[in-house]
């Protein structure tokens, strides 16, 4: 039997850049040379300083970013990434970001997310299941790329390929998931979404279960568009989820 040959889109998933930024000195290696016999050209960091010095000389398609030394060293090290244009750093604002964090507990996910992670994964994670959420967002990620236009509803203006959005002319500061929200949102302004497929759609979530990450995104976003005198925008229609007039 003739094996299947792999896709164009496959073949541009796996020339992937991926940049592993773990300090544990088992965990980092392993991860870099499962994901280079899967064809990826991934490279490892063991802090952030190395990690910005990688990102410099190779910007990464995607992150992988585990344990770092401080406790908060993960998570400052994403809101780097995420703030990137303003702070002047080697990143890519719009770098995808897959956390392997501390632990599957809520609060531990939901800091992850809003600190402008693409997905979650808790220690031990698996590679098979790290390698496909993987694929899924520079998937999403590729997806947003290609599909590159403007979009507008009443005063509100959304430029896909600049990643940016603007509100009666007045530029609206978003991170990138509360962007990815605003966009799904504004393709269909009058529908309702329902939270379920948000969380998929926005965050690739497969099992939504009781997390708050959407509520905290849209109740973020809905303040960053209040404009005094204006529409109240991300409106929330209880026991359904969301529409954006």
């Amino acid at each position: 039997m003739t094996a299947r040959r792999p896709t164009t889109a496959e073949q541009r998933l796996r020339s992937a850049r991926v940049l592993v930024v773990e300090s544990d000195a088992e965990l980092g290696p392993a991860l870099v040379e499962q994901l280079t016999a899967d064809a990826y050209g991934a490279e490892l960091a063991r802090s952030a300083e190395h990690a910005r010095i990688r990102a410099a000389a190779s910007p990464p398609s995607l992150v992988v970013l585990g344990a770092l030394d401080s406790p908060r060293g993960a998570l400052e090290l994403l809101e780097e990434i995420r703030l990137a244009a303003r702070a002047g750093t080697p990143w890519t604002q719009d770098t995808p970001v897959v956390v392997i964090g501390p632990g599957a507990r809520e609060l531990d996910v939901l800091r992850a997310f809003e600190a402008g992670a693409d997905d979650y994964l808790a220690r031990p994670a698996r590679y098979l299941e790290l390698r496909a959420r993987m694929r899924a967002v520079l998937r999403r990620a590729s997806g947003t790329q290609a599909g590159a236009r403007a979009l507008s509803v009443g005063p509100l203006s959304i430029d896909l390929s600049a990643r940016s959005a603007s509100l009666h002319e007045q530029a609206v500061d978003l991170r990138r998931q509360e962007f990815q929200l605003l966009v799904h949102l504004a393709r269909e302004p009058d529908r309702v979404f329902a939270k379920d497929e948000l969380l998929r759609a926005v965050w690739g979530y497969r099992s939504t279960g009781s997390t708050r990450t959407l509520d905290s995104h849209a109740s973020r976003l809905r303040r960053k568009l209040s404009v005094e005198g204006d529409r109240r925008w991300v409106i929330n229609v209880w026991g359904v989820g969301y529409r954006l007039i």
